[in-house]
């Protein structure tokens, strides 16, 4: 009997091959950052992927100073707090727009959705003098409230809760529930995969989030990992090992995320194509 690979059509041999050779060059990368994190000083320009004489010293020497965990429980903050933030108010919203029947709820739904239309760049200056008006500058405030309600978490969680059946909800309204507890009780267990995707799109997003952060902040005890990483890599400028081995550790939580929660990443991306 044939091996699997033998019995493809020559398409899907072409195409299995591109996506190998996709998967390949996206992957190199990565690869060579936890590679050179494993190498001494002397191995840096040694480009095998496998370490000739690996150590963890780099890790340690990282994880000692303090400024790296400092800048690691500032990023989780802020990504765990717009986390739920967004699920709680972009959830709320949705349903309101979905299930309450009020004058104007299209031309509301409308201008939410045109505010992604407007690029971040455009938006930077009027969020900084906000903050600077409200005094929110070098704040986890500041950081934090520019994401702590998305139009695109909005939309997808209004798509969303039009699919739950009314009758459900006219139930609910029959045996005594007000309508906060029918939103919490009775529509958001039914629209669990779309409260994944966006926890699980928001907490990325946050974690890796560079440009807002080092606009709002000044004092390097409020950076996030990604601002505070690019001014390691200033200061460790020459020492290609440490920054490797900062840019991996930044790199681990969001692996693992994935890791774990692959299946609603890759359900939450069909699903919102799908409502979209």
């Amino acid at each position: 009997m044939l091996p699997w690979f033998a019995r493809l059509q020559p398409g899907a041999v072409l195409v299995w091959t591109l996506l190998f050779l996709g998967g390949v060059v996206m992957v190199t990368p990565l690869v060579l950052m936890f590679s050179t994190s494993l190498k001494s000083a002397g191995q840096i320009y040694d480009l095998r992927f496998i370490p000739a004489e690996p150590t963890l010293n780099n890790y340690v020497r990282v994880l000692a100073d303090g400024w790296f965990l400092r800048w690691f429980m500032n990023s989780m903050i802020v990504a765990v707090c717009v986390t739920v933030s967004n699920v709680f108010f972009d959830s709320l919203v949705g349903y309101t727009l979905a299930k309450f029947k009020f004058r104007g709820r299209y031309i509301i739904f409308i201008a939410i959705l045109s505010t992604l239309m407007i690029p971040t760049e455009m938006l930077v200056i009027p969020w900084y003098l906000m903050s600077a008006q409200f005094g929110w500058l070098d704040t986890y405030w500041g950081i934090m409230f520019p994401g702590m309600m998305t139009a695109f978490g909005t939309f997808l969680m209004k798509q969303f809760f039009e699919t739950v059946p009314d009758d459900f909800i006219e139930a609910a309204r029959v045996d005594g529930m007000n309508e906060f507890m029918i939103w919490w009780k009775v529509a958001m267990p039914l629209v669990t995969p779309a409260l994944s995707a966006l926890a699980i799109f928001t907490f990325l997003g946050n974690w890796t989030a560079f440009f807002w952060p080092l606009i709002v902040t000044t004092s390097r005890d409020l950076y996030t990992l990604p601002v505070g990483l690019s001014s390691f890599a200033v200061e460790q400028s020459i020492q290609w090992e440490m920054i490797m081995t900062g840019a991996a550790l930044a790199t681990i939580p969001t692996l693992i995320v994935f890791l774990v929660l692959q299946r609603f990443i890759v359900r939450g991306v069909m699903l919102a194509g799908l409502k979209g």
